[in-house]
């Protein structure tokens, strides 16, 4: 959809209305007695009211009805999404899956809610600390029924097909090689324009932030500025078979029926959105003369622990880029890790593993697993001439870091999954 627009920052206060209604947005307040056009004013809060100014998140809508004019929810079926960790029997084996099965369309209609399945996990939504990862497989869009989370953020990384997402901020068409971010709470449905699959790392308790540049300074890796923002867009539609809205909640789904689309906000301000940003705006920083510098560098996005340093996940990249390094091994170095390293390709070939890790598939290295560059590559990169030379040309693959101790789902449906050694 090339005529969407954006406002673009990370983090900014913004404010936006739809260009059918000019004046939408209350001047010099958020409640008045009588909002313009007779919309309800209504605050969507990511944060608690009394955090600290920087880390604050809140924003108003105006919208033409409010979203509490719903029947009660209901338990419904949660599919294969879980986090019932403590069940499953641990593994601290190297984790290979090959590349996610998309259902065909002529079988069976699967929508982006249908089609999530989760892979691995830690901590529980109810105490808000931890993490999921899903995959989505789905080949249809979502009709008169919208999603929303109410533990945690949803960072979702497309691999296959771009997905059209409606928000009730306004619309994001997200493809391979952007990602976006649905925070807490936001109601958001998803279209598809054929066979899709991608990657979804959900944080509970925490919100994603810009890493700290340290001595790197005020430029660099994932610039500000770059992350897009939907522009206000409604909808005044009644449903009269009915609009459902999912609710995630405490790691099950419910589903509540209203009479009209919950995207009905005509106008909005404030810091909370939804964003997504293109990975190729990254700004690749390396090694310029010997060694490694830690995948850290690599860094997009962090949500961040209690803890200085320590992330409950990190989200990063590894882009095609310059290699100079002399007198050293250039690819991945062999490695044990206190964190759990789940790693997911969009295209390309990724350098440690040509061949067996495939677009669309995944790897997940839980702590203290050994890990690193299979054979072939190790006996190709100790010999090589060392000149400079494009790496990961063609390629964007990345990893979702994490400081929890990661359990996998054991019935994965038709996903395989498979033990593997690298060396």
């Amino acid at each position: 959809m090339a005529g969407l627009k954006y406002l673009s920052g990370f983090g900014n206060e913004l404010s936006s209305e739809d260009p059918r209604c000019p004046g939408a947005l209350p001047e010099g307040q958020n409640s008045p007695q009588v909002c313009p056009y007779g919309l309800y004013a209504e605050q969507l809060s990511g944060s608690a009211f009394t955090c600290p100014r920087p880390a604050n998140k809140r924003s108003w809508f105006y919208r033409i009805l409010p979203s509490v004019k719903h029947k009660p929810f209901t338990a419904v079926p949660s599919g294969n999404l879980t986090e019932n960790w403590n069940e499953v029997e641990p593994d601290p084996n190297q984790l290979r899956w090959l590349p996610f099965t998309i259902p065909k369309s002529t079988e069976k209609k699967v929508d982006f809610v249908a089609g999530l399945h989760t892979v691995c996990g830690a901590g529980d939504a109810k105490s808000r600390n931890g993490i999921g990862i899903h995959m989505y497989t789905c080949n249809t869009s979502m009709v008169d029924r919208c999603f929303n989370n109410s533990d945690g953020d949803f960072l979702i990384v497309p691999q296959q097909g771009e997905i059209l997402i409606t928000t009730e901020f306004g619309k994001m068409m997200v493809e391979p090689n952007e990602i976006c971010v649905i925070q807490q709470g936001m109601r958001f449905s998803v279209d598809v324009f054929g066979e899709t699959r991608g990657y979804i790392l959900e944080v509970y308790g925490a919100h994603f932030e810009l890493p700290d540049l340290g001595p790197i300074g005020a430029n660099g890796l994932a610039n500000p500025r770059d992350f897009l923002c939907p522009v206000a867009w409604y909808e005044d539609r009644k449903v009269a078979t009915g609009y459902t809205v999912i609710n995630k909640y405490q790691g099950k789904l419910f589903a509540c029926q209203q009479d009209f689309s919950p995207f009905n906000v005509v106008a909005w301000h404030g810091n909370y959105t939804p964003y997504k940003y293109n990975l190729k705006n990254f700004m690749v920083i390396n090694c310029v003369a010997f060694d490694h510098a830690d995948p850290s560098i690599f860094t997009v996005l962090t949500a961040k622990s209690t803890r200085p340093g320590v992330a409950i996940a990190d989200f990063v990249i590894f882009p095609p880029r310059w290699g100079v390094a002399d007198h050293t091994f250039r690819p991945p170095y062999y490695h044990r890790n206190c964190m759990s390293e789940f790693m997911g390709l969009i295209h390309g070939h990724y350098e440690a593993k040509e061949e067996g890790f495939q677009p669309g598939g995944a790897s997940l290295h839980s702590m203290m697993t050994p890990h690193g560059p299979d054979a072939e590559c190790f006996e190709k990169n100790s010999t090589a001439e060392l000149k400079p030379e494009r790496v990961a040309e063609g390629t964007m693959a990345f990893m979702f870091e994490s400081s929890f101790s990661m359990a996998t789902v054991e019935d994965l449906g038709p996903i395989f999954c498979d033990n593997f050694c690298d060396f």
